[in-house]
């Protein structure tokens, strides 16, 4: 029967919870009814695809209601729609396919495991995606908003009007789907939803791949992924080695400011970063690089640490195509691609996740779980399924289309901690009384044995800060599976000891030797990170105490040292020639200063131990293993003197030796374990590199003379702030 008055109302004012159920062919009493919504249309006529006969449809409403019975038709059939549009100059109708007349496109298989939190290609069902169905080109929306009373797709093609194209329900799954012909990539898109108490957002797909330059905020409609990899050997070999057991000198950089024009708005494009920053890593003896997060973010000044798309790469720096060049030619040039992924916490930008359907959907509920406060961000809900599986299978889409080496996990600690950054009574224990987010562990441990099962060789990295037991263990035993953790405990006390005066480091010896009682409990990256150098707590070089030659020969000493311990290598950008200023997420780098011939020795020092790291397998092999590291000197507080051995199994030995004041030690007695001659390979204090000149000559000859617990030892002259490697015979 022709519809209700009032079901006519509620479709032209967009509230109507599933168009479906009353538009298209709906087959009542003993034949069918044709209803169509048109926006915009003033006729309409039906054509049957198997040549029958065509039927004038009544308007019903002004907007672009239709319908009409087909008493004639006792089946359902194929049709077009041939129609006149009232704002368009053509005489003639246009034909256009009814997108109500498409049945569901989701299976059900598919929203059974979105459900269960276990689909691991969830990016390719919600979300925006270009595809031909019977023959037809369109898109298919689909989103999840589990308590919305309504949800249309705006756009371009409709003038972004909520009321002319609504989507279907899929229930109990709260998804919402529709396909539309005629969309084609490129175009703009946002959602709109009716919440339960009436109230409209508009909100930006969470699924998308692509997004608009910030301050605009709309999703995009994607190209269909063709781009042409040329990494097979990269990917396949990265499958096949050990990671963990070979060198890893990570470089951070924030892309938006490494090498930035002088606009406000000048952000680099990631084919521009690719032609420079690739290169210029190269040349430093880099292995990786690891970028804040690239994630679509709305504020820059949050360095992408406050994610709206998780599935999108920043489109201040270009397109996906763009960045999928980016990590391509980094591969092709042997570098790792790092990239920061931050599933801990979310911005309460009102175009995006926050209250996305009108309720709390990707966030707990309850402040005392759902907000960081001294972050003014959203915690994800981590008890929801659907939540769980938004981030896992954002994780893996960066790891399957952009072919990223390693996931360095944000903010692990504030994840771990129901009272992370809260006082008493501002928390909600666990089911057990206790302060772990259980719902939390769980999603992280289902993080890394996913990403490690799936794509062998990527890496899960977490900065966690705090003695959280198992980081870096195997899930199987209970830990939370993680490659590799932050090491917040060696940069706080080696950053802290190297501020004090050189007069006051013997009475703090054992911030530069403690890490070594817990260097073996989990598997460490040495971070000297962008955290470091904000916030009023100066850059690298600027912490150093004494004057400007001072400052140079210790930031020397400290990048000597942390490629000497054991651990992988992570430094921000402009540490490596000692930039004065702080980092500045809109201002470029330094680049100038780097120029300066007094910072490029630091570059040149950073640079040659950095090949030498690459070169001895003495100084990675064995990071993870006691037997990789033995100190021979670590009790001289009185000289702030300590010398370690780096070993590991078919390597020549490295005796590394440290004078963290600027008095000199000549003749200083090195105890080594052979006797022989051991080859200087570095002293940061030789004249190219800024120094005196002092302990550079040639090698050391070791005699069996026993010294420090060792058979043999020689006499060398330590520099003043400086670092020496040697290689055994």
């Amino acid at each position: 029967m022709s519809l209700a008055t009032s079901t006519v109302h509620a479709l032209v004012t967009g509230e109507v919870h599933d168009p479906f159920s009353i538009l298209g062919l709906h087959a009542e009493n003993d034949h069918w009814w044709i209803r169509a919504w048109l926006p915009g249309a003033i006729t309409c006529t039906l054509v049957p695809r198997d040549g029958g006969a065509p039927t004038v449809l009544k308007l019903r409403h002004e907007r672009g209601l239709f319908e009409a019975p087909l008493p004639s038709r006792k089946e359902r059939f194929a049709y077009d729609l041939d129609v006149m549009w009232r704002d368009r100059a053509s005489t003639a109708p246009e034909r256009v396919t009814d997108i109500y007349a498409y049945w569901t496109q989701l299976s059900t298989f598919d929203l059974d495991l979105f459900r269960a939190g276990r689909h691991h290609h969830l990016g390719d069902v919600l979300g925006a995606h270009p595809l031909t169905i019977d023959g037809v080109a369109g898109v298919r929306f689909a989103v999840w908003a589990p308590n919305a009373t309504r949800v249309s797709v705006i756009g371009d093609w409709n003038h972004f009007d909520g009321t002319a194209h609504p989507l279907r329900p899929r229930q109990p799954y709260g998804v919402w789907e529709i396909f539309i012909p005629g969309i084609t990539p490129g175009m703009l898109y946002k959602y709109e939803i009716r919440t339960a108490t009436g109230e409209l957002r508009v909100k930006a797909d969470p699924f998308a791949w692509e997004a608009e330059k910030p301050p605009a905020t709309a999703s995009i409609v994607p190209m269909p992924d063709t781009f042409s990899w040329g990494d097979q050997r990269w990917i396949l070999e990265r499958a096949t080695v050990d990671h963990l057991a070979r060198p890893m000198a990570i470089y951070e950089v924030h892309l938006g400011s490494w090498k930035r024009g002088n606009e406000p708005d000048a952000w680099p494009n990631y084919r521009e970063l690719g032609h420079h920053l690739i290169s210029y890593a190269q040349a430093m003896g880099f292995t990786h690089l690891e970028l804040l997060p690239v994630a679509q973010h709305p504020f820059e000044g949050s360095w992408g640490y406050q994610v709206t798309g998780q599935y999108a790469p920043n489109s201040r720096h270009g397109s996906p195509d763009d960045f999928k060049w980016f990590v391509d030619q980094c591969h092709q040039a042997g570098l790792g691609v790092i990239v920061d992924f931050v599933p801990g916490h979310f911005p309460k930008d009102d175009f995006a996740l926050a209250a996305f359907d009108g309720t709390p959907c990707f966030e707990y509920a309850d402040p005392r779980e759902g907000e960081h406060k001294t972050w003014g961000t959203h915690v994800f809900n981590f008890r929801r399924p659907e939540v769980r599986n938004f981030l896992l299978a954002a994780a893996l889409h960066w790891c399957r289309r952009f072919h990223i080496d390693g996931l360095r996990v944000d903010a692990v600690s504030s994840m771990l901690y129901r009272d992370y950054d809260r006082e008493a009574g501002e928390w909600i224990p666990n089911a057990h009384g206790g302060n772990a987010n259980d719902e939390a562990v769980a999603f992280l441990q289902e993080l890394t044995s996913t990403v490690r099962s799936q794509f062998p060789g990527v890496l899960t990295i977490a900065e966690e800060s705090t003695a959280w037991p198992g980081v870096t263990a195997s899930t199987d035993d209970g830990g939370l599976g993680f490659d590799l953790k932050w090491n917040m405990g060696w940069m706080h006390d080696t950053l802290g000891y190297l501020a004090q005066d050189p007069v006051m480091r013997s009475g703090c010896h054992n911030r530069i030797t403690f890490h070594q009682w817990y260097a073996y409990d989990d598997k460490w990256v040495l971070p000297l990170s962008h955290d470091e150098v904000v916030h009023g707590k100066y850059s690298l070089i600027e912490k150093m105490p004494g004057d400007w030659w001072r400052k140079r020969a210790q930031l020397r000493l400290m990048l000597g040292y942390q490629i000497a311990v054991p651990g992988r290598k992570l430094l921000f950008q402009g540490g490596e020639f000692g930039q004065g200023r702080e980092f500045a997420w809109d201002r470029s780098v330094d680049w100038t200063e780097a120029a300066e011939p007094e910072r490029r020795g630091i570059t040149a020092f950073l640079a040659r131990c950095l090949k030498i790291y690459r070169s001895e397998p003495a100084l990675y092999r064995h990071d993870d293993q006691r037997d990789g590291f033995l100190w021979t000197d670590h009790m001289n507080s009185a000289e702030s003197v300590i010398a370690f051995l780096r070993r590991a199994p078919g390597a020549k030995d490295i005796l590394v030796v440290c004078n963290f004041t600027p008095v000199p030690r000549p003749g200083y007695r090195l105890g080594v374990p052979v006797a022989g001659r051991w080859e200087l390979l570095v002293a940061s204090d030789e004249l190219t590199f800024g120094g005196t000149g002092m302990g550079c000559g040639g090698p050391a000859t070791a005699v069996d003379q026993p010294y420090h617990d060792q058979p043999a030892s020689f006499t060398w002259d330590l520099p003043p702030l400086g670092i020496c490697f040697f290689r055994a015979p």
